[in-house]
Order: C-alpha cells, then sequence, then structure tokens
C-alpha cells in the first residue's frame, strides 16, 4: 500500500472524518519524482470538538506514526470540527449568477 492510501485509510478509520484531503506535496521539493514524503491533510472531525489545535494535531500525529516513521518528512495538518468548516463554507464569497442566466428568468 502506497504511503497516501495509508494515511487517507487510517485517518478514516481512525475518526471517521465528515471531509478529509490527503494531497502529497512531495514534487514541490528536492526529491526523487514519485516520492512520498511531503503532505498536507485537512480533516474535519467531530472528534475534535473541545480539543485545543494542539492536541487535535496530536491525535493525527499518533494515527501516523507508523508513516512518520517509514519515511514521511513533512506533514501540514489543518483540523476543522464540523461546526467550523461548515463556518468557513459560510464565509467564502459565492460566484456571482452568470449574466445569461438572468436573461433566461427575465421574459422582458
Amino acid at each position: 500500500m502506497r504511503i497516501q492510501q495509508s494515511i487517507e485509510s487510517k485517518l478514516r478509520e481512525a475518526l471517521s472524518p465528515d471531509h478529509l484531503e490527503v494531497i502529497n506535496e512531495s514534487d514541490m521539493h528536492a526529491v526523487a519524482p514519485g516520492s512520498e514524503t511531503h503532505f498536507r491533510v485537512l480533516v474535519v472531525a467531530a472528534a475534535f470538538a473541545g480539543k485545543s489545535r494542539v492536541a487535535q494535531h496530536r491525535i493525527i500525529y499518533e494515527i501516523l506514526g507508523a508513516e512518520r516513521e517509514a519515511g514521511v518528512h513533512a506533514l501540514g495538518i489543518q483540523t476543522l470540527t464540523p461546526a467550523e468548516h461548515a463556518a468557513e463554507i459560510g464565509s467564502r464569497i459565492a460566484s456571482p449568477r452568470c449574466i445569461g442566466d438572468a436573461k433566461k428568468q427575465d421574459p422582458s
């Protein structure tokens, strides 16, 4: 099993996240092509509620201990509760409606 797949599998099993992104950023670094040494994860899970950001990150590090020992050099972590994730999505600027769509709705 590739490291990225292992990270995804372990985080899903341990946290049952509402949302999970595991991005291999190794190609942005001076490593051999195809390397799996630098990752960024975004994990949205109810398990983080009531915990400090440091405690949330410790949970991730504990779950991924074997991957870190196997050669993951860098691990960028973003953790959110479902409520924080919903608020973040709600604060994003919405794309405007297409002008053509407005013409469809206005019969004049």
